[in-house]
């Protein structure tokens, strides 16, 4: 089954719900028969987050439907042992921050390492990627200056077209061998391309050399 992986903390430009504006059409995505996929979540909000809070507690509801049973689960005691299951053992790494809010999204990084194909909206370390020529998808167009409910459904309306006409699709384009060499070339092209640049060392590097020695 195809699994995609949501876990970071649940604070409101990150829009941990951007799914769940439309059920019904998420339960169709859901549980296809041909074509199943399933949702990991897992985060916390900053206890004097409400905003945040309510996110989650959204999140837990839509879990609890009865259409969503056994493909959409929130994961308890979200620390860094779950963080490090989820990046490992996804097949796709979801980033819905609302730009231009995201630092850099390290989560990604790790997941893509672990043969994780991303989706996310052109924010944080993405935009690089995408300008790299990384494999993936990119919700949107980046916009920051259109109001946050207009920006908001037509993100949600655009991950929804990419899930159901593009990555669910390529996921299950199985031949008779029931490998999906299609799926696995783009894999091999985003671990490509992005392992080399966003990693540790590149990191140091760079802060000793534009912030230290400069």
């Amino acid at each position: 089954t195809l699994t995609i992986g949501f876990a970071r903390r649940f604070a409101t430009y990150k829009r941990a719900g951007l799914l769940f504006q439309d059920l019904d059409r998420l339960a169709q995505l859901l549980t296809n028969v041909h074509r199943p996929v399933q949702l990991l979540f897992a985060g916390k909000a900053h206890p004097a987050d409400d905003a945040g809070k309510e996110i989650l507690q959204e999140v837990i509801r839509a879990s609890r439907d009865p259409r969503f049973k056994g493909r959409l689960l929130v994961l308890d005691d979200y620390d860094m042992s779950v963080a490090r299951h989820l990046v490992c053992g996804v097949d796709v790494w979801l980033n819905t921050p609302r730009p231009p809010k995201e630092a850099s999204g390290t989560s990604g990084m790790k997941a893509v390492a672990n043969g994780a194909l991303t989706v996310s909206t052109l924010d944080g370390w993405w935009v690089e990627a995408v300008e790299m020529g990384a494999a993936g998808w990119t919700i949107g167009q980046g916009s920051c200056d259109v109001p946050h409910d207009e920006v908001d459904a037509a993100d949600a309306e655009h991950l929804f077209h990419i899930l159901e006409e593009e990555l669910v699709p390529l996921f299950y384009d199985r031949p008779e061998s029931l490998i999906p060499h299609n799926w696995l070339k783009q894999v091999r092209r985003s671990m490509t391309v992005i392992m080399p640049y966003f990693n540790t060392q590149r990191m140091v590097s760079e802060y000793a050399e534009r912030c230290y020695l400069s």
